[in-house]
């Protein structure tokens, strides 16, 4: 099921009915209910490989017959279309199939659009008291571009952190080699890890954020304000 546009799941315990953009249950015994958010980022396979080499990759291996790397929506995410079967007034601040970062904290909302974040590739902001800094990098692929994934264009990856480690502020600027805090000079990676420079092994605590379309962060929060545009 979708509702604007954005999935709705059930759990198998109860059938109670879930907002995947929420985590929050609109119907059935767990009415009102949410889940706990946890930090995710959608990276490329070889920023999580360097990061993790001795991670687990699950395998295509399972025993059922699927195209497993094939998009069946194809052109989904062209940028100028109006969203799939989404009727509710437009926001008219970003396009609606524009990309977005998304942060919710202190009971403020923020958007950051990814064509200002691939400009800039390093934000430091502060959203409801809360300080922190966004990363971009290049390199990670649309999963709803092409027939298939690995044809799709760069959509690039994003990670949002706490920009201090051990109770140490540190600042951020882009680097050829991925992000150097000025303090220290340490180089860090998407994923908060510094992986050469003084503060090698350490890592940046994530902030919970979304990435998501603006459409759907516009119909959920349409109190967010959106960054570069106040």
């Amino acid at each position: 099921m979708l509702y604007k546009s954005n999935l709705v799941l059930y759990d198998r315990q109860t059938e109670s009915l879930w907002m995947q953009i929420t985590g929050e249950a609109v119907a059935g015994g767990l009415t009102g209910a949410k889940l706990s958010l946890v930090p995710a980022a959608i990276v490329s396979f070889k920023e999580w490989r360097d990061a993790f080499p001795e991670g687990k990759v699950l395998s295509r291996k399972t025993g059922h017959q699927r195209s497993y790397g094939r998009n069946p929506y194809v052109g989904y995410d062209e940028v100028g279309q109006a969203p799939f079967l989404y009727s509710d007034p437009l926001d008219s601040r970003l396009r609606p199939m524009e990309r977005v970062v998304a942060v919710e904290q202190g009971g403020m909302s923020k958007a950051y659009p990814l064509p200002l974040l691939r400009k800039e590739r390093v934000i430091e902001d502060t959203v409801g008291g809360r300080r922190l800094v966004i990363f971009y990098s290049a390199g990670t692929t649309s999963a709803l571009d092409a027939d298939q994934i690995r044809d799709s264009r760069d959509v690039g990856a994003t990670g949002v952190y706490t920009p201090a480690v051990d109770g140490r502020k540190l600042t951020f600027e882009a680097d050829a080699r991925g992000f150097k805090d000025l303090e220290t000079g340490s180089i860090w990676n998407i994923l908060g890890q510094a992986v050469s420079g003084p503060l090698a092994g350490k890592r940046l605590t994530p902030v919970v954020h979304s990435n998501l379309f603006w459409f759907a962060q516009a119909a959920f929060s349409p109190e967010t304000v959106v960054y570069g545009n106040q």
